[in-house]
């Protein structure tokens, strides 16, 4: 059965009254961990994890893969243990995999489903099953494996996989890492050299973790500014320890409301950096924040740093579509800094915010409209016309289900003149356990 909120956790937010200050450590990051767990269960041999964020849309990833015969365990530490059978050597699972809220969780692992000769079903929560899963089932029902689900693709979805799925060789259409990923791991189970084309470059930790777990990964730039990655097909994946860094979309909440909240000073420690990933802060910094990065240093593959933010007066800026892919979940929370800066922003080519957990595009747009803050909406470009500071508030957030809505209408109501009132954040720990208390740690006063 698929898990639903039996009540919801609303949230009226008030103007902060002091500050935001002090050090904070956000959790792991949510891509990694994902991965982390999947790719464990798909080499030989014990590995361990830490720093794994333990958010429900990652605890629902570690049980499918205990369900497919891995054994994910945490101890006393913190530290999760994974003994994985290896590649092509999972079991088939006895029950629905319920994958809750996860998209990123739902894609990949139809990666590792349809390339392995057992059958599975695949369902979510209610906002999950409006989801479109039709943009992995169609590349990778190359493999062999023959996929059934509602109309449009959506969950519940029956995979019927193969044992000896077929190489493929496909070029994304639209740049996603989720679909990207899905095509590699299906790949690591099939003879031959599997080829995805991505338009434009798109975060790369799953090819990171190949290379991190034995994989022959090759990638090449293409002259228009994509890339061409290649994966030999049957690698024998090794065991190998993974630190997970802080997650730079979680880091993106604390951070954009210490640019606002006037006087604050927040660092963030052990954040991760990996370029594919950092869109949000080079454009915060052509908005003119004093965003300061330091303590570079490289854990499990991936470059990680901390952060230091201060109060920064904001200006209006044009983010190119080039950069939405490495930025795509900090949309709606640089809206709220665009809102407060002065002068318009313009977000280019944001059509992939219209299927995320909900619809992204326009459901910021109305966190916006609905708490004094004109928008305009061109195409697939979102323009915010900054207040200058003067955010009104008085607004009511309907969040439909999605945690980055929810955490992004928080720092709103931080300094908004009136009260922002929010429908519910109880599914804010899907991505951010703890996320409020962490904030009040830092002066924010929500009253929870």
């Amino acid at each position: 059965m698929t898990h639903e909120p039996s009540s919801s956790h609303p949230l009226r937010v008030a103007r902060a009254r002091q500050p935001l200050s002090g050090a904070i450590r956000v959790p792991g990051d949510k891509s990694i961990s994902h991965r982390a767990l999947m790719f464990a269960a798909l080499a030989r041999g014990e590995t361990r994890i830490t720093g794994l964020l333990e958010g429900e849309d990652v605890l629902r990833t570690a049980t499918a893969m205990r369900a497919l015969g891995a054994a994910p365990v945490r101890d006393e530490a913190g530290t999760w243990r994974v003994t994985g059978p290896g590649v092509g050597r999972l079991s088939e699972p006895e029950d629905v995999l319920d994958m809750g809220n996860s998209g990123t969780a739902a894609r990949l692992l139809s990666g590792i489903l349809a390339s392995h000769g057992l059958t599975s079903v695949m369902s979510g929560d209610a906002s999950l099953r409006k989801r479109p899963m039709k943009r992995v089932m169609d590349p990778l029902a190359a493999t062999g494996a023959v996929f059934l689900a509602r109309e449009g693709g959506r969950l519940p979805m029956a995979i019927q996989g193969r044992a000896d799925p077929a190489p493929l060789d496909y070029c994304l259409p639209v740049a996603s890492a989720q679909v990207k990923s899905a095509v590699l791991l299906a790949g690591l189970n099939a003879q031959g050299e599997t080829r995805v084309e991505e338009p434009v470059a798109t975060r790369d930790h799953t090819e990171n973790m190949l290379r991190h777990f034995g994989a022959e990964v090759v990638v090449e730039k293409t002259p228009t500014g994509g890339r061409i990655i290649r994966l030999k097909g049957r690698p024998d994946l090794v065991a190998r320890d993974i630190a997970v860094p802080g997650d730079p979309s979680s880091a993106a909440f604390p951070l954009v409301a210490a640019l606002l909240v006037s006087g604050s000073d927040v660092q963030i420690t052990g954040v991760g950096l990996n370029p594919l990933r950092t869109g949000l802060f080079t454009t915060l910094v052509e908005m003119g924040a004093a965003l300061e990065i330091t303590n570079i240093r490289t854990e499990g593959g991936e470059p990680v740093g901390d952060l230091r933010a201060r109060a920064s007066a904001l200006h209006g800026v044009d983010v190119p579509a080039a950069r939405a892919p490495s930025m795509i979940d900090e949309y709606p929370i640089l809206a709220v800094a665009a809102a407060h800066a002065t002068g318009p922003s313009r977000f280019r080519g944001v059509e992939e915010l219209r299927v995320k957990e909900s619809d992204r595009l326009s459901a910021t747009v109305a966190l916006l409209e609905n708490n004094g803050v004109r928008t305009t909406v061109e195409g697939d470009d979102l323009i915010v016309h900054g207040t200058g500071g003067d955010i009104p508030g008085g607004g009511q957030v309907q969040t439909h289900m999605d945690h980055r809505l929810a955490m992004s209408a928080t720092v709103l109501g931080l300094v908004a003149a009136q009260q922002v009132e929010i429908d519910d954040t109880g599914f804010i720990d899907t991505s951010f356990p703890g996320y409020l208390a962490l904030m009040n740690s830092i002066g924010a006063g929500f009253w929870i």
